[in-house]
């Protein structure tokens, strides 16, 4: 696949990207060092580490992510699932922060970058299109971000996705997104040794209008996989301290 860097100042919105070959293949001095993951609600996180700030699919406050606090904060780079409002809200985000959106291999400040795609449907992408799985290396941690994936992993995404250390997941279901079992057949295919759950029923949701599941109908089904609950909204993982089989950890939002 063609390497290529695709960049976009988020304030100007989606249109606006700049496309260039890439040269450079030095490494991090700091890919080792660890990496800070901060949970900002639904399928939304920040990656801190390798000297670098990664935010993933900032949402507007609407439907099941009503309740969460607009996730305005500052970062380097702004990977987005796709341009529905629940993952790829970028307007007003501070700074100027680069902005990457398709699927396609690229590389920014050393980071090497993997944009899969895979439908956000069970109707092959015709009814929400397609979604972006990103994958990448931050701190000397291989993260898998699904998105809202909701179709079965093909043996080509498999082989781009590999075996991640972090693997953060939808659970809640809806039409655009896995369901419980959905989501414990990826983690069985994907063998990750983390999994973060993500998009799923919070005290975020607005009663009316969202239809997704909550944690617990996952958590159940996933009952004999060690379960382990933090108290912060975030955490810190390094390459040594992961487990050797799959954990499911849970992050606490602050409300």
């Amino acid at each position: 696949m063609k390497r290529r860097q695709l960049i976009g100042y988020a304030g100007a919105g989606l249109a606006t990207a700049l496309v260039s070959t890439l040269g450079s293949h030095r490494q991090a001095d700091a890919q080792s060092s660890g990496l800070s993951v901060q949970w900002l609600g639904h399928t939304c996180f920040l990656f801190t580490g390798g000297g670098i700030k990664i935010l993933v699919n900032p949402f507007r406050k609407v439907g099941c992510t009503a309740g969460y606090r607009q996730p305005k904060v500052a970062a380097d780079l702004v990977l987005i699932s796709s341009q529905l409002l629940d993952e790829g809200d970028i307007q007003g985000l501070p700074g100027n922060p680069k902005l990457i959106y398709e699927p396609g291999a690229y590389e920014f400040k050393s980071i090497k970058f993997q944009g899969i795609a895979i439908a956000h449907d069970r109707k092959a992408g015709k009814q929400f299109g397609m979604n972006t799985a990103w994958k990448w290396k931050q701190g000397g941690v291989d993260i898998l971000h699904l998105g809202g994936a909701a179709a079965q992993i093909s043996i080509e995404q498999k082989i781009l996705m590999g075996r991640p250390d972090v693997l953060f997941i939808p659970v809640g279901g809806s039409d655009k997104a896995y369901n419980p079992q959905e989501a414990k057949q990826a983690i069985e295919v994907l063998n990750p040794k983390l999994v973060i759950p993500t998009h799923y029923r919070t005290q975020a949701a607005d009663a009316a209008t969202c239809s997704i599941l909550p944690l617990d109908d996952f958590l159940t089904l996933m009952q004999g996989v060690t379960l382990r609950r933090s108290n912060s909204d975030a955490i810190n993982i390094s390459s040594s301290n992961l487990p050797d089989s799959t954990v499911i950890q849970v992050l606490s939002y602050k409300f």
